[in-house]
């Protein structure tokens, strides 16, 4: 038998963040060769730009079985599973010493850039064979250099692929990259970036979780610096639905936020602009011009700075000649999507899945961790581990450990949960906000 056909088979796992590092440490345990390729300079990279964010999942959620074991062979003492962690407490007490102390350590590669996945030899058009040669990934670091692998697992994520602020999907006339007055995110407002947006008037653009632990956090900053201005920018009309569960949340401290957040939008702190869909940034002397139209007629907020919370979407320009199928809205794998659509599903709903729900038409290719979610928002790092699990076991020819469900995942009770009928709507906070407009700004509203 020739040697090349004992050797164990090379999975190139990208990204070397929470999921990604959780696909290899399973790798490691069915005797495959992992190998991860890691834009960032140093592992967790994109985890490590949202360290000031405490999580809403506790430890006992944020741990993958398959890494854990690897690190308790080095003598690691796992935090206290109830804790919850900030992005900064994942990675130093956990993405750390997974990734530096334990035999990973020797299958990263930092400062990779990966550019572009392939079949060796074959072309996006050509079929014939084209299974049974190995992927080509090619990356950047410092020079261009490639690798071949029997299996692709794409953990990438989506955070540097924020949405735009324009709410037809694309970047609004006048917002250009790296302009100097937008952020994109979640910035740490009370932290490093506080010069920023202390004493400024700022406005935060959207209404999912990242939006809305921003505006409590610049809250906080305008308790210590009073001349700080806060305008919510949000494309509905209903505030209340950012509200979430509540105590219908099983995960606690996302009910907790919302909760807080309505009682700090009912005590007028934040200036709501409601039903408030940006097309046009422009200049108002030194501030911005945040509008929906051009004309000087339109509704428009004059800030200093501005927050785009508008979500994330997946990077795929370097998976040109990858055969891959996503759903048209989502941008998921098609089988994944009636499962996490915003427009239809209940967060309690998502149940575990794996292997044969991300499976691509390309042979051996999966999307795993946020960017299987394409566009969707709500994500849970469970769900990532137990994906892995399921693809690492399938690439390792096991499918029944591939197919069955090792999962259960906390019921959250938020998508679901009707907004009108929550005690702090009744209280009159949360009703439909009316616009704040000018007159003279009103024509375009």
């Amino acid at each position: 038998m020739p040697d090349s056909l004992n050797k164990p088979k090379t999975v190139a796992i990208l990204g070397a963040g929470p999921v990604g590092l959780a696909a290899a440490a399973h790798a490691l345990g069915r005797g495959l060769e992992p190998i991860v390729l890691e834009a960032g300079p140093d592992a967790a990279h994109a985890v490590r730009q949202w360290g000031h964010v405490r999580m809403f999942s506790p430890w006992e959620y944020n741990i993958d079985k398959a890494a854990e074991r690897l690190l308790k062979a080095t003598g690691w003492n796992a935090p206290a599973p109830g804790d919850y962690p900030t992005g900064r407490d994942l990675v130093e007490r956990y993405l750390e010493p997974l990734a530096t102390r334990t035999p990973l350590k020797d299958r990263i590669r930092t400062s990779s850039r990966v550019i572009a996945v392939g079949r060796a030899g074959f072309d996006k058009m050509k079929s014939n064979g084209r299974a049974f040669e190995p992927f080509t990934v090619r990356y950047r670091n410092g020079k261009t250099e490639q690798l071949e692998a029997d299996a692709v697992i794409d953990a990438t994520g989506t955070w540097f692929s924020p949405n735009p602020a324009g709410a037809d999907g694309l970047a609004a006339l006048g917002e250009e990259p790296n302009h100097p007055q937008i952020a994109y995110g979640m910035p740490d407002v009370l932290g490093r970036e506080r010069l920023r947006y202390a004493g400024k008037s700022v406005a935060v653009l959207g209404a999912g979780h990242s939006a809305i632990g921003t505006l409590m956090e610049l809250s906080k900053l305008k308790a210590e610096s009073p001349a700080t201005e806060i305008v919510w920018l949000l494309r509905g009309t209903a505030p209340e639905k950012a509200f979430g569960g509540g105590t219908n949340d099983t995960l606690a401290a996302r009910g907790a936020l919302g909760a807080a957040f309505a009682e700090l939008v009912g005590s007028g702190q934040i200036r709501v602009e409601a039903g408030f869909k940006v097309s046009f940034i422009g200049s108002d002397g030194a501030r911005l011009r945040v509008a929906t139209g051009q004309a000087p007629c339109c509704r428009s907020v004059a800030v200093d700075q501005l927050i785009v919370a508008t979500g994330f979407r997946p990077q795929l320009d370097f998976l040109r000649e990858v055969r891959i199928s996503l759903d048209p809205a989502v941008e998921c794998p098609p089988a994944l999507a009636p499962l996490i659509d915003p427009n239809v599903h209940s967060c309690g709903t998502v149940r575990p899945h794996g292997a044969r729900e991300l499976a691509q038409p390309e042979p051996g290719f999966y999307f795993a961790g946020m960017k299987s979610y394409g566009r969707a928002p709500t994500f849970l790092m469970l769900t990532g581990y137990e994906q892995v699990r399921s693809i690492v076991a399938e690439i390792a020819g096991d499918h029944d450990a591939a197919s069955k469900v090792e999962l259960v995942l906390p019921e959250t009770g938020v998508c679901s949960a009707p907004a009108a009928t929550t005690a702090a709507a009744a209280s009159g906070c949360c009703g439909p906000a009316k616009p704040a407009v000018d007159a003279k700004k009103g024509c375009c509203g």
